[in-house]
């Protein structure tokens, strides 16, 4: 949603219309999404009927990291459950989710951006510098 100038210079909110099924589903797992409801049947006051539901959808990254319960019997040592625990930040240029420390320390490892705190320390992946540029090419059309 963005924000643009209205008639008389009020603001307006405008909704975009990029969003997709895509979109919606990878933000619901993303964020989580929790539903609670109650409902009561009575009768002159007296209440005969009251049930309670309680769920969540989300993904077990998400569910991990705001400690929501498991069911009964979840292997928790396994390496993906550790992988999911593992603190997580969403690249600024592609938007995918990456190790938060690999992120800011390091590059995306899926569009190879840096940080500005990885640019200032020299990443991992700084560019060797280039062979002798001192010695011109043999035919680089300069006149010696």
């Amino acid at each position: 949603m963005t924000v643009v100038s209205g008639p008389g210079g009020a603001l307006e909110p405008r909704r975009s219309r990029d969003g997709t099924l895509e979109h919606v589903i990878e933000t619901v797992l993303d964020k989580g999404l929790v539903l609670n409801a109650d409902i009561m049947v009575s009768v002159a006051g007296i209440e005969l009927l009251g049930i309670r539901i309680r769920a969540a959808l989300a993904s077990f990254d998400t569910a991990a990291r705001y400690g929501l319960e498991f069911p009964a019997g979840t292997d928790r040592d396994t390496v993906a459950w550790q992988q999911a625990l593992e603190p997580k930040e969403t690249c600024p240029s592609c938007g995918k989710s990456s190790p938060k420390a690999q992120l800011l320390e390091e590059y995306c490892p899926w569009c190879g951006w840096e940080s500005a705190l990885a640019l200032r320390e020299g990443s991992a992946r700084a560019v060797e510098p280039a062979e002798d540029e001192g010695t011109p090419d043999e035919d680089d059309g300069r006149d010696d």
